[in-house]
């Protein structure tokens, strides 16, 4: 008798990195580094800053951030049980980690100083919800980083184009200026966009927003 796979019947990209997560980070090992690294490198938490890694996966922006920032306070957030349990396994148990959606974080209001997410957003069928969420767990004047693939690089759009047809995981990879709308939609109006490439075809861009008190 085949064993029953315990993956169907869930939301698509949970199906598809529950079934992915055993080999992800050999997988996409350059990707997911290189990922890691530059949104890092756009962040300055206060040294006891309590962050939180929205779609956090199996771990290894969090795995960074703690060495970089080895006096913050880490929590991660992940629809998929099977990535966060490989998670698990990277991260010290002083890490926190939950399993939730990011249009429905399982924190309290200004919880945290800085949220991060690194290439959740090409996932989320409500993404303005997503910013709203995401920014109610932010303490009023903390940080929103967001990095994600960038429409505005060909590679990109081909990428996009092909999962649209194949992956019912994915949603959309958003062009700089549309990903700035949805921003000012979810209330962020001076927040900022940066595009960079990673690699000879390959573009990301890092959002970055404050909340500013009511």
């Amino acid at each position: 008798m085949r064993r029953a796979d315990k993956t169907k019947g869930r939301e698509p990209v949970v199906e598809e990195y529950s079934r992915l997560a055993p080999r992800y980070d050999t997988r996409w090992s350059f990707y997911v580094e290189a990922t890691a690294n530059a949104a890092i490198a756009r962040l300055s938490p206060p040294p006891t800053a309590r962050v939180l890694d929205v779609g956090c996966g199996t771990g290894v922006l969090l795995q960074k951030l703690a060495r970089k920032f080895p006096e913050a306070r880490l929590f991660g957030v992940d629809p998929a049980r099977e990535m966060l349990a490989l998670a698990r396994r990277r991260l010290s148990p002083e890490t926190e980690l939950a399993e939730g959606w990011a249009e429905a974080l399982p924190f309290a209001e200004g919880a945290f100083d800085v949220v991060v997410s690194c290439s959740m957003f090409h996932f989320s069928r409500r993404p303005v919800s997503a910013l709203a969420e995401m920014t109610r767990v932010l303490r009023p004047g903390g940080e929103l980083l967001i990095t994600d693939w960038c429409g505005d690089y060909l590679a990109c759009r081909i990428c996009d184009w092909w999962l649209r047809l194949f992956s019912p995981a994915h949603v959309k990879v958003y062009r700089e200026r549309e990903f700035l709308g949805l921003l000012k939609e979810a209330g962020h109006k001076q927040a900022r966009v940066e595009r960079y490439k990673i690699d000879l075809l390959w573009g990301l861009m890092t959002a970055k927003a404050v909340k500013h008190a009511v």
